[in-house]
């Protein structure tokens, strides 16, 4: 996979347990182009590879602005950008990569929660540059909380942002945005927590929205949801053979291990990332079989076409044999 090396202009707080990154290019020059609701893969170091959602102006290509939050339960990202990331300090990036992008639409709703802003802040720029209608509604546990703090008090010429604080009493348990109740010609963006989306999402369903007006984006993997029935294999006690059409290689991928790993310990090339379904860097098409999708990158309309891509990271077969096109 591609990258670029990239240097830590700036580090700076943004609101409670988030520090804000501004990469530069070591050039002088200027960054890819990128859509909002853009991500890229952040190498901090050997072995250690997150991926962090774009929250600048996709306009300004003189830097990326990325804003990381201090996990309690990190596997390592999050507490190394925080704890020893450091300006000057110089980083390998890949190339911007959009699996959460903006649809046409009348007026668009962005609705995030925490450090779920990063992406929608990209989206409310890119809407606000092109002078298209959106509002922008974003939920903190406390107003401490808030990232990007001085972006929201400038206001925006053609959107509005409302923060919403539950300490306050507005929790989007009990209080979602009005704007919920009118779904036409609209198109949601929500991020965050899996359990706020899936609330926000189950509301908006219930308020006479269409699923495929309904965008979010998982910064973690939620539980995988049971597996359909297979017909020839109860993979999940006996696993499955996988084949690679272009070298005609075969491997058993046994119930404890992923086909990436499998592979990887085969010494075939596999290109990871996130290793949680989340991101897409692995999607591979499928020839032959069905897979058992785990990933939450693809739609439901995308796993249940006629082309089927395989996240090797986390997904499985519902058949005995798979093939694929590596």
């Amino acid at each position: 996979m591609q990258t670029i090396e990239v240097v830590v202009d700036a580090l700076a707080r943004q609101g409670k347990h988030n520090l804000a990154l501004t990469l530069m290019p070591v050039d002088g020059g200027l960054l890819p182009a990128w859509q909002a609701g853009a991500h890229i893969d952040l190498h901090l170091t050997a072995g250690l590879v997150r991926q962090y959602s774009l929250a600048g102006n996709p306009q300004d290509r003189s830097r990326y602005l990325l804003c990381v939050k201090l996990e309690a339960a990190s596997r390592g990202g999050s507490r190394y950008v925080h704890q020893q990331l450091r300006p000057g300090q110089r980083l390998l990036v890949s190339l911007p990569r959009t699996l959460f992008s903006l649809q046409p639409a009348a007026h668009t709703l962005l609705i995030a929660a925490g450090i779920g802003i990063t992406p929608l802040l990209a989206m409310a720029e890119q809407l606000d540059a092109s002078g298209q209608s959106f509002e922008l509604h974003y939920y903190v546990k406390q107003r401490d909380e808030v990232a990007f703090a001085e972006r929201w008090q400038q206001g925006f010429q053609h959107g509005r942002c409302t923060l919403w604080s539950g300490c306050e009493g507005h929790s989007p348990r009990n209080h979602l945005p009005p704007a919920l109740q009118q779904a036409d010609g609209r198109q949601l963006y929500l991020c965050g927590p899996t359990g706020f989306m899936d609330h926000v999402s189950a509301s908006a369903l219930q308020q006479g929205w269409l699923s495929y007006q309904i965008h979010q984006e998982n910064f973690v993997a939620p539980a995988p949801a049971p597996a359909p029935a297979r017909a020839e294999l109860a993979d999940a006690g006996e696993g499955f053979t996988l084949t690679l059409q272009r070298s005609g290689q075969s491997f058993f991928i046994p119930p404890q291990q992923t086909i990436a790993s499998v592979l990887l310990d085969n010494q075939v090339a596999v290109p990871l990332s996130c290793e949680m379904g989340i991101c897409g860097a692995c999607l591979t098409p499928v020839l032959a079989g069905q897979p058992d999708h785990r990933d939450t990158v693809q739609s439901a309309a995308e796993k249940a076409g006629s082309e089927q891509h395989i996240a090797l990271c986390c997904s499985r077969s519902c058949t005995a044999q798979l093939v694929i096109d590596l």
